[in-house]
């Protein structure tokens, strides 16, 4: 997946965030600056954009990213275009964090980065 710069109706920009909501940086910026991420508010839909808080250690991560594949499952109508988040600001590397979408809905786009992951770790 490239740079998302645009998205359409039915599509959903999904970014990792910190716990305070303050998107200052990275995919968290340009989900505010573009795609209606809510400034305080760290997780959850947001309007065109979900937020996913990877700062608050991997309990947090993992808690954060069931409720949103749950989330996904209940919006078939939308499209979930998942930037590789927790791989940026937040350090943590992808092998940590791509397991966590292992059983995520067909309607969530995983990025290059998470798919090579999961197919390495699925060989």
């Amino acid at each position: 997946m490239t740079r998302i710069e645009s998205l359409e109706a039915h599509e959903v920009f999904v970014f990792g965030s910190n716990g305070l909501g303050f998107h200052g940086g990275g995919a968290a910026r340009t989900a505010y600056d573009r795609f209606g991420a809510v400034w305080g508010q760290a997780n959850g839909l947001q309007g065109q954009s979900y937020g996913i808080d990877t700062m608050s250690g991997p309990e947090v991560l993992a808690e954060q990213v069931a409720v949103f594949v749950e989330f996904a499952r209940s919006r078939t109508d939308l499209r979930f275009l998942l930037t590789p988040i927790g791989t940026g600001i937040a350090g943590i590397p992808a092998e940590e964090v791509a397991p966590l979408f292992l059983d995520a809905p067909a309607n969530v786009v995983l990025p290059d980065l998470f798919l090579d992951v999961l197919r390495e770790l699925l060989a």
